[in-house]
């Protein structure tokens, strides 16, 4: 029997394997019933045998094999199966395992019996393959659709939807601890309020940050004439009155260009901010800002413990920290990463770079340059 005609003939069998291994995958909710885990792969299969029965030139076939096929314009069933897996709490790769577990199925229970002996059964296995390898070309591009909407969607939450309801909560802290109306233990609370809205709302920068770099719009630079010295100046300000035991030492000179002054401070406070929090505080931390050549060069120096040479070609990656090395991590710079990767995001936008050594002899150094 031709394999398209066995397709149509055993289409309950077929998906009696098909719904079997479905409820094998672990999504983490509920197990759906017999038709959720059957969904659209009967349609699926009709889809696949029709292919396999139109006319298929020569270089239609290679343009197939090569995955140059365009993808459907209407809802086929293979997109229908993507949104559906999607919603029902399923992965790409559990969703792309349904289509290995149904090609082996399908290929298992025709083949029963040395079946392959002639060059029609041959043709009838390419075809199929092919048809097989488009449904799921379509299924994937419609899952990382919906992934993609799913992530501008968070992208507006963050930028919206969090930071007002955390921007109204700020406010009233500030207006508390002015307020000369609560007690002294009141206004202890509003400060620790205060101090918890705001490194929520960083964590909510950071974040935002992030998922513009994965879309691939990158971060948001706005230049103006500004100068580092001054910006510099005001991040060390303020972090010397937020942490009282750490000795920054600064030095700075007159760095005048064309930055994003906001973006520049955040650049300035993550590296310094990290110098507090991972170093020794027995040892001051150094600052620096100069000109070399062509570029502005700001440094920020601790002593500590040191960052390991296997993390080292990671540090910038918030993917590889937070997933390969961040789990075996237990030194001073565990976790670190999410604000390194955004610094350097930032750096690289203003056309600079962004560098680190970590060595017993001069301890860990950081060191933007920016082009003058």
């Amino acid at each position: 029997m031709r394999l398209h005609k066995f397709i149509l003939t055993n289409l309950e069998l077929i998906l009696s394997a098909w719904s079997r291994f479905a409820r094998t995958v672990d999504t983490g909710k509920p197990t759906m019933d017999e038709k959720g885990l059957r969904n659209h792969a009967q349609h699926i299969l009709k889809t696949v045998a029709e292919d396999m029965q139109s006319f298929q030139s020569e270089s239609q076939q290679i343009a197939k094999s090569e995955g140059r096929t365009p993808l459907t314009e209407d809802d086929a069933p293979s997109q229908t199966h993507a949104m559906t897996r999607f919603i029902s709490g399923f992965t790409m790769d559990q969703m792309v395992s349904e289509y290995r577990a149904l090609r082996s199925s399908v290929l298992r229970l025709w083949l029963t019996g040395d079946r392959v002996s002639n060059e029609h059964d041959l043709q009838d296995m390419i075809r199929f393959n092919e048809a097989i390898d488009q449904a799921l070309i379509e299924s994937i591009a419609t899952y990382g659709e919906a992934m993609e909407s799913t992530r501008k969607t968070v992208l507006g939450v963050l930028g919206h939807d969090l930071r007002s309801p955390l921007g109204a909560v700020l406010m009233a802290s500030d207006l508390l601890c002015e307020s000369g109306d609560i007690s002294v233990s009141d206004r202890k609370l509003a400060g620790q309020i205060n101090v918890s809205v705001r490194r929520a709302n960083k964590m909510v920068g950071d974040l935002l940050d992030l998922a513009r770099c994965n879309l691939g719009s990158g971060l948001p630079v706005n230049l103006e004439k500004a100068d580092l010295k001054i910006l510099c100046d005001s991040v060390v300000e303020e972090l010397r009155t937020g942490y009282p035991r750490a000795d920054i030492e600064l030095d700075t000179n007159e760095a005048t260009g064309m930055f994003d002054p906001s973006r520049i401070e955040q650049v300035f406070t993550n590296l310094i901010s990290n110098a507090i929090l991972h170093g020794d505080l027995k040892h001051p931390i150094r600052v620096t800002l100069s000109r070399k050549d062509s570029w502005w060069v700001f440094s920020v120096q601790n002593r500590g413990e040191l960052i390991s040479e296997s993390v080292m070609p990671h540090l910038f990656n918030p993917q590889a920290r937070y997933s390969k090395y961040a789990a075996s991590e237990k030194g001073a710079y565990a976790g670190l990463g999410l604000g390194l990767f955004i610094a350097a995001e930032i750096v690289q936008a203003h056309g600079g770079m962004i560098d680190v050594v970590s060595t017993t002899e001069s301890g860990t150094l950081f060191t933007v340059r920016l082009p003058r």
